[in-house]
């Protein structure tokens, strides 16, 4: 929000550096972005110059967003008496506002409050130099006297006005109402807009208009041939503004601040500096009496404040003089009381201007630290008492897998928790059965699912990687995915969610370097790298081909533990301009440790080493074989694993050979070759059985 230095020096004396100012102003919670110099208002030319500052004030404080506003931040943080903009004009004529118009509240839940003032004998005409050169310094442009005036105090004191041409307003009367189905308004834009049902507006005896809190109508605005002059202020309830200009797609510097909460004590104050303004810059004759209709005054807020407790939480001894001034200047009430220690204590008033945003005691003490300056506090470790929290096992679980992937040269990605439909469908993923889970209110297209795979996004790192010239990728991700229950069981038709955590692994490109022999992941790489993630699998993943939408045929498998599908792995088809890509995905909570781990003392006798070189149809996996020699192992045999696999000549079409190597070891001694061969043959016979080649 832009800002200018010189008017907010009409009401606070500031240091003559800007910088000074911006880096106070940060320093307390309101980030200067950008300082730009602009004429000053005593004339345009280069020898008056002003600053604008673009100012990022948070949501939560309204009240900054004007000058005057900004002025009492400063006053505060710079020690220097504030000056309140004035508001004095006579009244004067022979009959009163409230005999000239009649306000109403129809909707007080809507409107809750209502000010006006009435202004007779305007002349509508271009407005001084200085007020213009006020508006244009921070981007608006002038249009009329009064107009100018209804957007000066809007910036000036954060309360949007809005002036109407009294001869215009049927019956005299003005209402806060709701508008009805089919009501039509053509705003101050020229556009013409179909109500809905429930919208706030603003209507005279016969038709609305304007919209509360948005703009006012065209009807009913302020020409060159207006002469009398109603000036409305009022407190018009957030939601209601936000959902108004939400459905008709307006957003407005009104609708901007009444979204946020305006300051419901301000529009009598307001209306008045308006009606003050109009009068001096006009010639108008402001009319006897203040209307302001206010049916539900909500009471005073208040809160206590120890200053013992206020130490604590900042960690540094704040004198009490120092709170009463910081706070009082911030336009805190303060009424000190007895406490139970020698620390003062005060019964402290929110103003009105601040309801929305400070509640509790932590919020006084934001006010006094950021006043004082985060800066001036020391640097302390914070003490935690008590004892540590449980681990769970999924927790314990997941270290165990970023250390181990780690330890194989994967970093961690986090990624977001959805993706676009169609990246969803892309590939399979663990819950590919289950239908996808629509977001009712996306960020955008590109978001419109939660994930059901956390491969997609992994994927679009890895490439994004790929692209900007990384010679490897290896990543992973451990996070939850999501998905619709196939069948419901909810009631009011809802379905219920399925939801558990997986962790993704994607790698490619070429590993190694000037000590090493360069070489191009496979999928043996990645393949190894899930074998590590299941050493301690109370019972091993088997890898079984397979053919899963995405992944290329004849280098993908799933990987089962037991009866359960835990995952799969595979090459991932399609952009692989720069290196192909592995991927792999798998359940962790089938990789569950075994509570305690098995020692075995090694024998300390040589071992004895035999191979079997085995003919068997090509589409036999490594995982039945490895099965059946656990199933059928003879006495004394340790180990055993693939040593290799050869189709070509001698290999009938459609078979393979595979060599397994067997290592027997006893630790009462050393075995002779022939207790192996007899152990060995046994085996042999039964894998020959088994598995030999039928062609």
């Amino acid at each position: 929000m832009k800002l200018s230095r010189d008017w907010i020096a009409s009401y606070v004396d500031l240091p003559s550096s800007v910088e000074e100012v911006a880096d106070r102003l940060t320093a307390a919670g309101h980030a200067v972005e950008g300082i730009e110099e602009v004429p000053g208002v005593e004339s345009p030319s280069s020898e008056s110059t002003d600053w604008v500052l673009d100012i990022d004030i948070t949501t939560n404080r309204p009240d900054c967003m004007n000058h005057f506003g900004m002025a009492r931040e400063l006053s505060v943080l710079f020690d220097r008496p504030l000056e309140l903009p004035p508001a004095d004009f006579d009244p004067s004529g022979d009959e009163a506002a409230e005999d000239v118009v009649s306000i109403h509240i129809d909707a007080p839940d809507l409107c809750h409050r209502f000010a006006a003032r009435v202004v007779r004998g305007v002349k509508i005409g271009p407005s001084p130099n200085w007020l213009q050169r006020r508006l244009e310094a921070i981007g608006l442009r002038p249009i009329n006297n009064v107009v100018d005036i209804t957007n000066f105090v809007l910036w000036e004191l954060g309360q949007p006005l809005h002036a109407y041409d009294l001869a215009k307003l049927q019956g005299a009367t003005v209402r806060a109402r709701e508008a009805r189905a089919g009501e039509t308004l053509t705003t101050l834009d020229g556009e013409k807009r179909k109500l809905e049902a429930g919208m706030l507006v603003i209507a005279d005896a016969e038709e609305a208009i304007g919209l509360g809190g948005v703009m006012g109508g065209l009807d009913s605005e302020v020409t060159e041939e207006t002469v009398d002059v109603l000036l409305e202020g009022a407190f018009f309830d957030p939601v209601s503004v936000r959902r108004t200009s939400g459905a008709l797609g307006m957003h407005t510097d009104a609708s901007h601040r009444f979204e946020r909460g305006a300051d419901i004590g301000m529009p009598p104050r307001a209306v008045d500096r308006a009606a003050a303004l109009v009068a001096g810059l006009a010639g108008g004759t402001v009319l006897p009496g203040a209307i302001d209709v206010f049916p539900n005054r909500p009471e005073s807020q208040v809160i206590d404040l120890h200053l013992r407790r206020l130490n604590r939480f900042a960690g540094v001894e704040l004198a009490a003089e120092d709170v009463e001034r910081w706070l009082t200047g911030l336009g805190f009430d303060l009424e000190a009381f007895p406490s139970d220690d020698d620390l003062a204590a005060w019964r402290v008033t929110v103003p009105t201007w601040r309801r929305r945003d400070v509640e509790l005691p932590a919020d006084l003490y934001e006010e006094v630290v950021r006043v004082y300056g985060y800066d001036n506090i020391p640097a302390t470790l914070p003490a935690i008492h008590g004892a540590d929290g449980h681990t769970s096992d999924a927790h314990r679980r997941g270290w165990a897998l970023r250390r181990r992937l780690a330890a194989c040269g994967f970093n961690e990605a986090i990624t977001f928790a959805f993706h676009g439909a169609e990246e969803d469908a892309l590939l399979p993923g663990l819950l590919a059965e289950h239908p996808a889970l629509e977001l009712a209110n996306p960020l955008s297209e590109l978001y419109r699912v939660m994930r059901r795979s956390l491969l997609p996004n992994l994927l679009a790192s890895a490439r994004f990687n790929q692209r900007r010239g990384a010679a490897a990728v290896q990543l992973f991700e451990i996070g939850h995915v999501f998905a619709r229950a196939q069948h419901s069981d909810g009631a009011d038709g809802e379905e219920p969610i399925v939801e558990f955590e997986t962790v993704a692994l994607v790698a490619g490109g070429e590993v190694g370097g000037p000590w090493d022999r360069s070489r191009e992941l496979d999928f043996f790489d990645l393949k190894g790298v899930v074998e590590q993630l299941s050493v301690d699998v109370e019972q091993s993943l088997e890898a079984r081909p397979a053919q899963l939408s995405g992944l290329a045929p004849g280098t993908t498998a799933e990987l089962w533990a037991g009866d359960r599908r835990a995952g799969y792995l595979g090459l991932v088809l399609g952009d692989d301009d720069v290196y192909p890509l592995f991927a792999a995905e798998l359940r962790t909570d089938l990789l569950a440790a075994r509570p305690q781990p098995i020692i075995e003392v090694p024998s300390r006798f040589p071992g004895v080493r035999a191979d079997l070189t085995l003919t068997h149809s090509v589409d036999i996996p490594w995982a039945d074989l490895a099965a059946a020699i656990r199933a059928a192992a003879p006495e004394h045999l340790v180990d055993f694993g693939l040593q290799d696999r050869y189709q070509g000549e001698g290999v009938p079409d459609g078979a393979v050979n595979t060599t397994i190597y067997f290592l027997y070891s006893s630790v009462e001694g050393t075995l002779t070759q022939e207790e192996v061969n007899e152990r060995q043959g046994g085996l042999a016979q039964e894998l020959e059985r088994r598995f030999s080649w039928k062609g």
